[in-house]
């Protein structure tokens, strides 16, 4: 059967911006995505122990924000989640157990990622699409060393590093570790829900979809410098009606009474993932039933 000249004009036409498009990516709704950003404890310090090296689940996967070289990560591709998570220099954080949990206690069918922009030393005012500018300009030399890395704007740079992944995936919550630059400051709370609120918007979520945990920062049981920040910390549910707060109590810390060791990130990774599951209302143990 021979097409009339104009339809076989359209489909030649329809066929080549399909090539033009290039390849499709489907996404895959098993596939969980979480966004992980914040100061040097969401990094990880530096250095790493043997045994967080290993037994990580395939399922697990980080999403590389720049390049490893030592690990052959490129930027803007999926990997096996062993640690550094964040950028080359950092160590264990939040994130890593965080994920293994989910992987443990998830169907097998689900695979879980995540992606992680986070900046030593920050106060929140650099995640604010309205204040990075002033607050960056201002900031250390060896701040911004890494606020470049992230092209200037750590805000912007996490929700591109988001859209290419949500390419992939479905974003089902955002992890948050900050608050030693901003102790005692009882507008925390208001200036999160503002960074929540600009995320919901400009990837296309919607809130009771994607829960957003903050995690306590060094614990006063551990002498922790900002321990009373975790009552600001604690709050931020009373703002935010999809936030819960990940208590860091017992968290071993380390001597500079900032940064956990890392028996402590494994704990408290740990806790972030079980306060997910009961989010997502998947109690312990409940993919292996």
């Amino acid at each position: 059967m021979h097409l009339p000249m104009p339809q076989l004009r359209l489909l030649l036409a329809a066929a080549l911006l399909l090539l033009a498009r290039g390849p499709v990516h489907a996404q895959d709704t098993n596939f969980w995505v979480f966004l992980c950003f914040g100061q040097s404890n969401m990094e990880g310090f530096p250095g790493l122990q043997d045994q967080d090296k290993t037994g990580v689940d395939d399922r697990f996967k980080v999403f590389a924000t720049v390049d490893f070289p030592k690990l052959d990560r490129k930027q803007g591709a999926w990997y096996p989640a062993v640690p550094p998570l964040c950028r080359p220099s950092t160590g264990l954080c939040p994130a890593d157990y965080f994920g293994r949990t989910l992987a443990s206690n998830l169907p097998p069918g689900i695979k879980i990622g995540v992606v992680n922009v986070a900046v030593a030393g920050c106060k929140i005012e650099l995640f604010q699409p309205a204040t990075f500018q002033s607050y960056s300009s201002n900031a250390a030399p060896w701040m911004k060393n890494i606020i470049q890395t992230y092209q200037g704007n750590p805000y912007q740079y996490l929700v591109d590093m988001a859209k290419l992944a949500q390419k992939d995936g479905v974003i089902k919550g955002v992890l948050l570790h900050q608050g030693e630059s901003n102790s005692g400051d009882k507008e925390w709370p208001n200036k999160v829900r503002g960074i929540y609120e600009h995320l919901l918007q400009d990837l296309n979520l919607k809130a009771e979809g994607v829960p957003l945990l903050a995690g306590g920062l060094v614990p006063a049981d551990q002498k922790g410098a900002c321990a009373g920040m975790n009552q600001i910390i604690a709050e931020l549910p009373k703002t935010i009606p999809t936030a819960h707060f990940v208590s860091s109590e017992g968290c071993l810390a380390r001597p500079d009474r900032l940064h956990f060791t890392p028996a402590g990130y494994r704990e408290l990774g740990t806790r972030y993932g079980l306060t997910m599951l009961s989010v997502l209302g998947y109690p312990p143990d409940a993919g292996k039933k």
